[in-house]
């Protein structure tokens, strides 16, 4: 999944501010201090030089940094932060490596857990996935963050519930679920909540409407099977008949109606008086006269 300079900026843009915006941070002790310096080299190389391999083995040299040094008396806060914004970057460059695919797995190697995931990290991973039409993988991962007790105190929670009906449930026609989240969910006021199911009810609608629609297209697709298959019968009966009537213009009935004309002429030339022949001969014309209408009769019903 490529893109340009500008939007993997936009992209980071707020997402790395209070990591890059100060100077205080910089200076900050270590370990964080280390991974906060790898974290400017990881975003220029993905912003400004556009090398995504670079900046992904950087994020991934300051987490290991980071999670090596994790006994530090420094301020968890300053640490989990960091890493943060380092699992940012680290996402943006696997997707314009089209890597997209390794993202759930990458960062959950440096949380563990679904439920650790910081709200950033998550929401980036459940517009990635939507976006490229796999909000499949997501369904378990955010279930189970949402359920936690812990996150459900953070101010994002809100902002994620919704971002998971509309991104994961609604796309993979969840309906039951996403309405059972609405309802036993404290986060929504009663006008949020009839708002959210009623966007959940015009969903449903929708896909039925689509199963319905689908439906009638395999049905019309059926019927013109059939009829597909009786015009091909009617295509091989009219070869049939070709074939019938050439074969019967062929050569050896050509062949036989002559011989049957020498042998005419060869009774009445060699005994004309006899008794056999007039019976005979008026038989034989009686034929070829049969002969005659049938044929001709059968052909001027196709002219």
């Amino acid at each position: 999944m490529k893109s340009d300079s500008s939007t993997s900026a936009a992209a980071l843009g707020g997402l790395l501010g209070p990591v890059r915006g100060s100077e205080s941070e910089r200076v900050s002790p270590a370990p964080s201090a280390a991974a906060a310096v790898l974290l400017e080299e990881a975003a220029d190389l993905l912003v400004v030089h556009l090398d995504f391999g670079k900046a992904l083995q950087t994020c991934e040299l300051a987490c290991r940094n980071l999670a090596r040094d994790s006994v530090s008396e420094e301020p968890a806060g300053t640490s989990l932060e960091v890493k943060c914004s380092l699992c940012v970057v680290g996402i943006q460059a696997l997707a314009e490596m089209d890597r997209w695919q390794e993202v759930l797995s990458w960062v959950l190697q440096y949380y563990q857990v679904p439920e650790k995931l910081p709200p950033k990290v998550l929401e980036l991973c459940i517009l990635l996935y939507s976006k490229m039409q796999k909000p499949r993988a997501m369904l378990d991962v955010v279930r189970g963050w949402l359920q936690d007790l812990d996150n459900q105190r953070l101010p994002e929670y809100q902002a994620l519930v919704e971002l998971y009906l509309q991104q994961i449930l609604l796309p993979l026609g969840c309906f039951s679920e996403a309405e059972e989240l609405v309802v036993g969910s404290a986060v929504f006021t009663e006008e949020q909540q009839l708002s959210a199911l009623k966007v959940i009810s015009t969903a449903r609608q929708q896909q039925t409407h689509k199963r319905s629609d689908s439906e009638e297209v395999q049905k019309l697709s059926q019927e013109g099977c059939s009829s597909h298959k009786f015009l091909s019968l009617l295509i091989l009966l009219r070869r049939l008949r070709d074939f019938a009537v050439n074969h019967f213009f062929s050569l050896p009935f050509k062949k036989s109606l002559l011989a049957a004309l020498i042998l005419c002429f060869l009774v009445l030339r060699f005994d004309r008086a006899s008794p056999f022949s007039l019976p005979f001969l008026y038989k034989l014309a009686q034929i070829f006269h049969r002969l005659r209408e049938a044929v001709f009769s059968h052909l001027y019903q196709f002219l």
